[in-house]
């Protein structure tokens, strides 16, 4: 059997491993039979040889492809392979085959997620992991990025999902995971490309991807992107119908790359300009989704109704080598984020050409945000054991105003608009936030590393609300350590097996608003066993994970409760399995599944409805299931699809004391297609995303009042091209 050894040396693994290397016979029963039908690597020690290195030089059509190989997750540039930790990695050739154009698009392919409708306090992208919410746990680049808006995928180059809590390496959070959106930066290498799409219902695009090398060590990057879509849905009385409108433009400088001194400057700027879509509502008596309603299309909205945004993101990030095995790294951001909408949301009876004044939503957000983040990372050797040590500090400061938008017309026809409020003083939002961490993992015999990491957070903030006379409402300061500590065996480069354990906690009015005051931070704990497989001399990666995720004082985070918590106690539990990479020249695969076991074990003090205790919690659907999956044909033709499960889940619930009988929407599972022709220089695609027509819902309001529907059929047929 061939040596893999430079296979694993591209995907940037330590050779080190290969000390005492072992046979695949040794791995788990199940991941044998994988590793013995697909051939994983063999690293036995008998093979165990010195070789000359081998220098991968990318080139500009050079992509991970549907593997992951290089993520920040951890604080240092890794292989995800070699982190302690359960990560899908969601990487731009799988979102530019399917056609996945925004954020939400994207995370369809990350099992065990599912989403939440965005009215009344999570407006925006708005996401359940493991069965727990993670709008406060959205990063760009490393760096909190929590503000109410819906994110495109322009201007990514991947997706990390990192699961578990994770307050020691980002700060407070919850204990579903991290998403990490991971920016496009400029290259001396590389192509530039241009695209549009046509497709049905309205739908068209225009982008562009522009790398320039314009020195020795400079390089010059521009992204835009212009979106429109209509609606197969629409106001029976009026027509109107939902809309998206969207442009964005992201530019980004860079001097000194490959150098020891690395200086990027970027900006962000996203626009939005949409008649947002808040579904149907459920029926009264049957406790599902009105299916009349959603069968003929029907939509609640009229023509005033907007949803209006722009987004500015400024950051510099500077990267000092100091040597080889020392890197620090500073980055400094600036973000403003402006939104205002008016929305009609389904509440019963039929949609009518004029929404009534009780349907109406409506809010004003600015919110600003300024973040300095260093840390440095070091390998170095103390009593004969390799060491691994990350350290760094972080400052945050968040500033945040809502208002509540003036009606300028009348009881039966309202009309709002951006910029005019009503005469109550704005909600505030105050937070300052100092952070300082350090982590180590030390290979304390050959093969087996321990990490131990640690981190402070000293937050001070203050919430002030209209209801309080104009006085500070609530004013948090909180003082907290965040854990995590795991350990790995890696006995070869193809395996990897770990046993982690993670904590994270989330004050009081984390989120720019106010919930629960006189209740402790959450709490969350997180215990997660798992393995990781290199397969097919590492083309293909399959890992496996099982976790026990613990939560207490689970805060109500809809902007319209002010002292109420969710649940006391609640606890998680669950399988993740996912494969991803090449199995053939031809033949590429994306897939997981995830089965969730959840239950609420406490309710609230007080107002907790007793009738909650021994179910599971609002929407986690106990399994998901994603796959998608391309083969290449011969000349240039490229064919691929998949499918999305999610069984049935519930929304809101009774209060008080009256038994438990939800909402609840039913399983679903989605069908996409695709066919390509790839030359050299241009590609010409056509998706077809919904197959089957299938009527499904994909997002269900927190209390349960309504539901998303799911996208219909839609055609997409897209060009690209490449100089």
């Amino acid at each position: 059997m061939k040596n893999n050894y430079a296979n694993f040396q591209g995907r940037g693994i330590s050779p080190a491993p290969f000390r005492g290397g072992r046979q695949a016979g040794l791995l788990p029963l199940g991941a044998a039979v994988v590793a013995g039908i697909l051939g994983v690597a063999d690293v036995s020690a008998a093979e165990e040889q010195t070789m000359a290195p081998v220098t991968v030089k990318a080139t500009a059509e050079q992509k991970d492809r549907y593997l992951g190989t290089k993520t920040r997750v951890g604080k240092v540039m890794q292989d995800p392979h070699d982190v302690p930790q359960a990560i899908t990695t969601i990487t731009r050739a799988l979102m530019e085959e399917q056609e996945a154009n925004s954020l939400r698009e994207a995370l369809r392919n990350v099992s065990g997620l599912s989403f939440n409708a965005a009215e009344g306090g999570r407006s925006g992208d708005n996401m359940m992991l493991r069965g727990f919410y993670t709008f406060g746990d959205m990063y760009l680049d490393g760096i909190r990025d929590t503000a109410q808006y819906n994110r495109e995928v322009f201007n990514l180059e991947q997706v990390d999902v990192l699961r578990g809590a994770a307050a020691m390496l980002f700060g407070r959070g919850q204990a579903g995971g991290v998403i990490n959106q991971v920016s496009k930066t400029p290259m001396l290498y590389g192509r530039s490309k241009v695209g549009f799409g046509v497709g049905s219902d309205g739908f068209f695009e225009a982008k562009a991807d522009l790398n320039q090398r314009i020195g020795e060590t400079t390089a010059f990057r521009l992204n835009m992107m212009s979106r429109d879509e209509d609606s197969a849905r629409a106001n029976p009385i009026s027509g109107t119908t939902p809309e998206i409108h969207r442009q964005g433009f992201a530019p980004s400088l860079s001097f000194g790359l490959g150098t020891d001194h690395e200086v990027t400057l970027s900006h962000f700027w996203l626009q939005t300009n949409d008649r947002p879509d808040f579904g149907v509502p459920f029926n009264a008596a049957t406790k599902r989704p009105n299916e009349a309603y959603a069968k003929a299309g029907d939509y609640w909205g009229v023509s005033g109704n907007f949803d209006e945004s722009q987004t500015n993101i400024s950051t510099l990030n500077y990267l000092f080598r100091i040597s080889p095995d020392t890197h620090w790294r500073t980055v400094v951001r600036a973000s403003n984020y402006h939104r205002s909408y008016w929305a009609v949301a389904p509440q019963g009876g039929a949609p009518t050409a004029n929404s009534r004044s009780s349907q109406a939503k409506n809010r004003e957000f600015d919110t600003d945000n300024f973040v300095l983040q260093s840390d440095v990372n070091t390998r170095f050797s103390l009593f004969g054991m390799q060491n691994e040590l990350v350290t760094g500090v972080e400052y945050l400061k968040e500033d945040s105003k809502r208002w509540a938008l003036q009606n300028l017309g009348t009881a039966t026809r309202p009309a709002y608009k951006s910029g005019h409020y009503t005469s109550a003083a704005p909600n505030t939002y105050n937070g300052d936030t100092f952070s300082a961490y350090v982590q180590d993992t030390l290979e304390f015999v050959p093969d087996w590393k321990m990490t131990v990491g640690i981190r402070r957070d000293e937050m001070r903030s203050a919430y002030q609300s209209p209801s309080g006379g104009g006085s500070i409402n609530y004013r948090g300061d909180f003082g907290e350590n965040s854990y995590r500590t795991g350990l790995s065996w890696q006995p070869g480069p193809a395996q990897h097996y770990y046993l982690g354990w993670s904590d994270s906690f989330s004050p009081t009015a984390d989120l720019y608003q106010l919930s629960g005051s006189q209740y402790p931070a959450e709490r969350s704990k997180v215990t997660e066993l798992g393995g990781k497989w290199l397969l097919l001399d590492g083309d293909l990666a399959f890992r496996a994970a099982l976790y026990h995720a613990v939560k207490d004082w689970e805060r109500n985070t809809d902007l319209e409760s002010t002292s109420s918590i969710l649940t006391r106690k609640r606890e998680s539990n669950g399988i993740e399995l996912e494969l991803a990479g090449r199995v053939t020249d031809k033949l590429e695969v994306f897939s997981g599944i995830s089965l969730i076991d959840a239950e609420i074990l406490e309710v609230a003090p007080g107002n907790g409805n007793p009738n909650f205790i021994g179910q599971m919690p609002r929407n986690t659907p106990k399994q998901t299931f994603n796959l998608w999956s391309t083969y290449q044909l011969p000349q240039g033709f490229k064919v691929g699809g998949g499918m999305e499960y999610k069984s049935k889940r519930y929304g809101g619930a009774p209060t008080g004391t009256a038994a438990f009988n939800p909402n609840w929407v039913p399983s679903y599972m989605r069908w996409d297609a695709m066919v390509a022709y790839e030359q050299a220089n241009y590609t010409i695609k056509l998706n077809i995303q919904n197959v089957f027509d299938k009527l499904y819902y994909d997002a269900i309001y927190d209390n349960g009042g309504f539901t998303y529907v799911g996208q219909a059929r839609r055609f997409i047929l897209s060009a690209e091209y490449k100089f």
